[in-house]
């Protein structure tokens, strides 16, 4: 997978269970490549404990046992493929997420926007997009 250069170095959402956030990203951000790359105990942190998901070392998406988030966010991970959106979108439903928009393409937003979106378990939009055409995945 080619490395992004981002303005957003990573992001840390609150979640009221550590575990169950844990199983949900887990399984929901496998099939787009993140997976956990490093947790932290609420001693080793001073405060809460986190769980960082990414590509190789680096965490780039955190969640943290702080607390329920009000209000819900949207996250837009960006997918490989348009079968690693599809695959997301599955595995997010699998994994006891709510279905928030199927995968497809999204012309209002870009052109070559192709995006699933789904309701966490906390009710968070998680979304998936790619830019590249059916062609190439």
């Amino acid at each position: 997978m080619t490395e992004l250069n981002l303005t957003i170095d990573h992001i840390t959402l609150s979640v009221e269970s550590l575990e169950r956030a844990k199983d949900f990203y887990s399984k929901a951000l496998a099939p787009i490549g993140l997976e956990i790359v490093g947790e932290v105990s609420a001693e080793q942190s001073g405060t809460v404990a986190f769980v960082g998901f990414g590509i190789g070392r680096k965490g780039s998406f955190w969640v943290a046992q702080s607390g329920r988030q009000t209000p819900t966010i949207h996250i837009c991970f960006r997918a490989p493929t348009r079968a690693a959106v599809r695959a997301f979108h599955k595995a997010a439903l699998e994994a006891g997420a709510e279905d928030n928009g199927e995968p497809g393409t999204r012309p209002e937003y870009h052109p070559a926007y192709y995006a699933a979106f789904v309701l966490s378990p906390e009710g968070h939009n998680i979304e998936a997009v790619c830019f590249k055409d059916d062609s190439k995945g």
